[in-house]
């Protein structure tokens, strides 16, 4: 993306800016997702057809006596469903982190595939998922012990992981970084999230609900469990990346609005490293060199800069 485009968006802006990039780069995320979801959500079909029914989980004796409660079979239940729930969540936070990365690209001046992408995701994978515990237990309290609160945290919080992916800050810090970010933003925050989670609500509730009810008038169990798989893969493909775009055209616009990254990024493509705080100042690393006509590199010209005395 030409720094020189960057500027502050509208909330309208937003979602329009994470569509474009989400069609130009359709089929490097379409890609990162679904070769990270399909197996595990087909894994998934395959251990729930294997767990026993609710009324398997008793044993019916001789007519007329009470049926017999079988603990290993409530056991084997309990157990499938952490497996499938820990690889989906697992596979889920690779995806959307592959996502990110992809995403990003459009203003770094990057190209990644989907398989540099997946590798990305995967060095990143073990601080992301330390982020998503912190979220989770910070998160719970506030949404119980009030909605208002829970709601301000989430908000204040939704460009962590954005943050985490692109800046390398981690944890806690990652939390306050976003916060930060998104302090005197909170509403036109709060508005993209709203419309984002709308939008990727009814897509998947249009793959799932279809495939899931055309399949379950043959009653057929398998190929019930077969179109789930399907259809959560396929809306899964489409909506991870979307939120994705999203989130993180929203990170790059708040560091637009509050540290003119389009200057940072500038200065870095014309060979000029920021300083070791993030921030709109850049400071170059070695006074530029000089040209012939006493011009500066760019403008306005970097601190420090001086022309060449006659």
């Amino acid at each position: 993306m030409d720094p020189a485009g960057l500027r502050p968006l509208g909330v309208g802006e937003i979602l329009d800016v994470a569509i474009k990039i989400y069609r130009s780069r359709f089929s490097v995320l379409v890609k990162s997702v679904a070769v990270v979801l399909g197996p595990v959500f087909a894994l998934s079909a395959v251990v729930r057809l294997s767990m026993p029914a609710g009324e398997d989980l008793f044993e019916v004796g001789r007519p007329g006596t009470t049926p017999e409660f079988e603990a290993d079979r409530l056991f084997a239940v309990i157990a499938g469903t952490v497996v499938i729930g820990l690889l989906a969540f697992l596979a889920s936070q690779l995806a959307t982190a592959a996502c990110f990365k992809a995403v990003s690209g459009a203003y770094l001046d990057e190209q990644p595939d989907w398989r540099e992408s997946l590798r990305f995701a995967r060095s990143r994978l073990g601080a992301l998922l330390w982020l998503s515990f912190l979220l989770a237990i910070l998160l719970l309290p506030a949404f119980l012990a009030c909605i208002v609160p829970g709601i301000y945290l989430y908000v204040a919080w939704a460009v962590a992981a954005p943050v985490l992916l692109v800046e390398d800050v981690r944890g806690w810090d990652a939390l306050k970084r976003s916060r930060e970010l998104v302090k005197g933003r909170f509403w036109p925050t709060a508005g993209v999230l709203v419309l984002v989670a709308i939008l990727t609500a009814i897509v998947q509730a249009i793959f799932l609900g279809v495939l899931t009810g055309l399949v379950s008038v043959t009653g057929n169990e398998v190929a019930r469990e077969l179109a789930n798989a399907v259809g959560q893969t396929v809306s899964s493909a489409l909506t991870t990346p979307l939120s994705a775009a999203v989130l993180t055209v929203l990170y790059f616009d708040l560091r637009v609005r509050k540290e003119g990254f389009d200057l940072e990024l500038l200065a870095r493509r014309l060979g000029v490293e920021p300083g070791p705080d993030t921030g709109a100042e850049v400071l170059p690393a070695a006074p530029p060199p000089v040209t012939s006509d006493d011009q500066p590199p760019f403008w306005p010209p970097p601190p420090g800069w001086r022309p060449r005395d006659g």
